[in-house]
């Protein structure tokens, strides 16, 4: 890419920017050398990375690798044999720990939702260093110590050490209490010299005080001796240190050893987290400027909706929309100086660079942009003294080397083609300029204030007409850009507003061809016919976003209505199954009472008790007529119904499994432990369970136990709303031929689990119960013994 282009353009500023976004120095060392790729398929890459970065920003936040550091050099040292310092293998640590954040980060987003193919790809290469992070870190501290549990001989040493500097003072303050020295020390301290205990004496007291003598005050009245009784003692700590030396070398050397066996993942883990990191510093960049990241266009098209320079504050900015497709390859903007006429080429020229270097460009959604070989721009008054050019030769010189260097794939920005000359001759140069680089297939933006150049756009297939606009009532710019609107002069307006007579405005008129007023008259009726249809599609989009809105509201109370309507339904089934339940508990109490009379008066019952018991199960089927819900298809309903097969009862809202056929209109259906007859017209089929051959010669039926599980959970209901639950699953499990089955309530506070005991010991079928004990939940489950 062009550097002299990157230097106008000011591309080095947003890599400054994007290096105070990175976490680490190694990345941002990567950021500072970071180019525009002019190859299509790296760019699309580089800007896939990026929008993954700013999905997972937006889902997770931010994972700043401040603990990522360069580490090359001490890998180096290490594969040399040489040991490393603890803040060096601190740093190993720090990186290696980097690992571990980021898989963490990346598998909390659930692949479904978000596949991140190239991140998770960066995540899936790293090596697993978590445990060498954890070895050193328990070896070493914050500040760069060993610590004592490094090694048991270590602890040892230190130990020894602690012990006898205790002693070392004890003997050392008994000396300085003692009256006999008292008169001979300077000050009543223990101080050190040399690493040795010593007290400072009085010069006099020389001969008095036996020790060594370790050094003297700069006056030279104050010696400081190490007393004769603590030598011996204070050898022995030197002895002591140097082994603690040792011992913390030979711990460095076995911790340098483990970095040196895992040095190449180290190294590769270091490449893949300095990728990590710099995405992250382009998307937070993206983040904090409001940009996209745009799609690429195969034609080389490029299309910037409400794009805005990334290094005007944003509440200063002025979007502008540009568009060169393949209808347009070139635009000629004109309008007054300080218009804005040089930012939208810089806008134009930065976007596009920061796009092919993987950046997001601060512009709406569904912009396009198109990768170039190469952007050549020329802006600005690049007047050369060195060389001792004008402001003409100068610019002659940078356009003379670009059309040496452009081709199809080629961005060009000039600004004020064509300035610094005679203008008829400076007009007609530029027109060939432009009119040589539109032949070489070229992208083209450029400033003018000619005339004549306004009246080529307008004539040359492939080139368009822009301006940036002036508020003639205010006499200052808007910075709006108008694409197919060439710019006016406004010099006779402004002058007239600023006061110069009517008749001198005229006479300067008149001065002017007759074809050159009729031209700004027409442009000062394109611009505000094009103003008008600005305002008529702002008040569109604004009818637009007010229909989109009340939409929006629409789907919302709709809603709304439907989960009332759900809980409305709910509601009513909670209702039928209480009802059931009631009906079902009458009719086991009822069985109960016949099984009791048939064990205690065999061969005795009288019929009315028969008749009695058989009312009260009638009385016990619920007569509401409930909605049965709506489920299969038509053929399901309409299947024919054999013995075992389960099926729907309408009326009744319960499925149950046919045990006997009582001719081709009624069957007789087990519901839990209630057998009733039904008419085959109020029962749905719903599926045929397989058969076991229970006995020889004889069918059983049994529900498949795989749709029943072995336990309920429970947790988070009320009383009233479990027993309804509790009831249908002890039926479930009695026909899928369970003999134990787990009940889930939770501990809390034992509500809960003193109601579903309460019911358990009025249920029929329930044999025992008995909390959970070890490993089975404890009070928070109560396991059922099924008879």
């Amino acid at each position: 890419m062009d550097s002299h282009t990157l230097r106008t353009l000011e591309y080095d500023r947003i890599i400054e920017q994007l290096e105070k976004s990175a976490s680490s120095e190694v990345s941002r060392r990567k950021l500072s050398r970071l180019t525009p790729s002019p190859d299509v398929a790296e760019v699309r890459q580089r800007l896939a990375s990026t929008q993954e970065g700013l999905d997972v920003l937006r889902l997770r936040g931010d994972l700043p690798l401040e603990g990522l550091q360069d580490i090359r050099s001490a890998l180096r040292r290490a594969n040399i044999g040489g040991v490393l310092s603890p803040s060096e293998l601190l740093q190993v640590a720090s990186t290696a720990a980097c690992e571990k954040q980021v898989r963490k980060l990346i598998e909390g987003i659930d692949e479904e939702e978000r596949p991140l193919p190239i991140l998770r790809g960066l995540t899936d290469g790293l090596e697993e260093l978590s445990s060498l992070a954890r070895i050193i870190r328990n070896a070493i501290d914050e500040e760069g110590r060993v610590m004592d549990q490094a090694s048991p001989e270590l602890a040892r040493i230190r130990r020894a050490i602690l012990q006898l500097q205790a002693g070392i003072r004890a003997s050392l303050e008994q000396i300085l209490r003692s009256p006999h020295y008292q008169k001979m020390l300077q000050e009543g301290i223990i101080t050190q010299r040399n690493d040795r205990y010593v007290v400072p004496v009085k010069q006099e007291y020389r001969g008095a005080f036996s020790g060594i003598i370790h050094d003297q005050s700069a006056s030279g009245q104050t010696l400081f001796i190490e007393p004769e009784s603590v030598v011996n003692q204070n050898n022995r700590m030197r002895e002591l240190e140097l082994d603690e030396r040792r011992e913390v070398e030979r711990i460095l050397g076995e911790l340098t050893l483990a970095v040196q066996e895992n040095s190449d993942a180290l190294e590769h883990n270091l490449d893949l987290l300095t990728q990590w990191d710099v995405i992250f510093a382009k998307s937070r960049l993206g983040k904090r400027l409001k940009g996209i990241c745009p799609h690429l266009d195969k034609e080389g098209s490029v299309e910037l909706k409400q794009a805005r320079h990334p290094l005007i504050a944003m509440d200063d900015v002025v979007p502008i929309d540009v568009s060169l497709d393949g209808h347009t390859q070139a635009i000629i903007i004109t309008g007054p100086n300080t218009g804005g006429k040089t930012v939208t080429l810089k806008t134009i020229g930065l976007l596009s660079l920061m796009a092919q270097s993987g950046i997001p460009i601060p512009a709406e959604e569904g912009s396009r942009v198109a990768v170039f070989k190469d952007v050549f721009a020329d802006i600005g008054d690049e007047q050369s003294i060195e060389q001792n050019l004008s402001t003409f030769s100068s610019h002659m010189t940078h356009i003379i080397r670009i059309l040496e260097r452009i081709d199809s794939s080629s961005l060009v920005l000039l600004d004020e083609l064509g300035a610094g000359t005679d203008p008829t001759e400076g007009a007609a140069l530029a027109i060939a300029i432009l009119d040589h680089i539109i032949k070489q297939g070229s992208r083209l933006v450029a400033t003018t204030h000619y005339t004549e150049l306004k009246v080529f756009a307008h004539a040359r297939k492939g080139v368009i007409n822009a301006s940036v606009e002036f508020d003639v009532e205010t006499l200052s710019p808007t910075y709006r850009l108008l694409v197919g609107v060439p710019g006016r002069s406004n010099a006779f307006e402004i002058a007239r507003r600023l006061g110069l007579p009517d008749q001198v405005v005229q006479e300067a008129k008149a001065q002017i061809s007759h074809d050159e007023n009729r031209l700004e008259e027409m442009i000062g009726s394109l611009a505000t016919d094009t103003r008008t249809a600005s305002e008529k599609r702002k008040e569109a989009e604004a009818l637009r976003r007010e229909a989109d809105q009340l939409l929006s509201d629409l789907k919302a109370q709709w809603r709304l209505w439907e989960e009332e309507k759900e809980k409305l339904k709910e509601a009513a089934r909670r209702d039928a199954q209480s009802v059931v339940a009631r009906a079902k508990r009458e009719s086991e109490a009822v069985l109960e009472e016949l099984r009791q009379w048939t064990r205690e008066q065999r061969g005795s019952i009288k019929e009315h008790q028969l008749i009695e018991a058989r009312k009260r199960l009638e009385e016990a089927a619920p007569e509401a007529d409930w909605p049965r819900p709506v489920t299969g298809t038509e053929s399901e309903k309409n299947r024919s119904i054999a013995v075992g097969d389960e099926v729907f009862i309408r009326t009744f809202g319960q499925k149950g499994q046919v045990i006997e056929a009582l001719g081709e209109d009624a069957f007789q259906v087990q519901v839990g432990a209630m057998k009733m007859k039904v008419d085959r017209n109020n029962l749905e089929w719903r599926s045929t369970p397989k058969r076991d051959e229970a006995v020889k010669g004889s069918t059983s039926y049994r529900r498949s136990s795989s749709s029943v599980r072995h336990e309920l959970d429970l947790r988070g209901k009320l009383v009233e709303e479990a027993i309804p639950e509790i009831d249908k699953y002890l039926d479930d499990a009695l026909l899928a031929g369970y003999e134990q089955i787990t009940l889930i309530h939770g501990k809390g506070t034992g509500a809960l689990r003193n109601g579903v005991q309460r019911y358990l010991d009025r249920h029929a079928r329930v044999e025992t119960y008995r909390s959970g004990g070890q490993g089975e939940g404890g009070l928070g489950v109560t396991v059922v013994q099924l008879r």
